[in-house]
């Protein structure tokens, strides 16, 4: 894929915002609970150890992320249900098990500086391109 293909592909509209989000550590601990399927305010508090207004936090910026839904409950309003949100996930893995393939990654150097002008340059990019493919 060339840099124009890369500019013009489409990226799920909330992608920096997941990153984001699953860049803590805590939130990560919170996702991976909530993969387990449907869970309430209480029992995340008391499975992850997290205080709850610290968990409400976490959990507010999962859902503006778009990773996590929640909803009251019909007989309690005072108890929180929440739960992954299937389709962003999917579009969200989909996007990156296609961005992050090592298939994407070129093997001809953009040589620049002196490298790229030297008599040597094709040995040097064969080298540095062989090196890579090892590593």
């Amino acid at each position: 894929m060339n840099v124009e293909e890369l500019e013009n592909e489409s990226v799920p509209e909330n992608t920096t915002a997941v990153l984001k989000a699953l860049s803590d550590p805590n939130r990560l601990r919170i996702f991976a609970a909530l993969l387990r399927g449907v869970s309430c305010n209480g029992w995340l508090t008391e499975e992850l150890g997290l205080p709850a207004n610290l968990l409400s936090h976490h959990l507010k910026v999962l859902r503006e992320a778009g990773l996590v839904q929640d909803r009251r409950d019909s007989v309690d309003g005072r108890w929180i249900y929440y739960q992954v949100d299937v389709s962003t996930l999917a579009s969200i893995h989909q996007w990156l098990g296609d961005f992050l393939n090592p298939a994407r990654v070129a093997l001809q150097p953009h040589l620049c500086g002196p490298e790229a002008t030297s008599s040597e340059s094709n040995n040097l990019a064969a080298n540095f391109v062989l090196e890579a493919a090892t590593a």
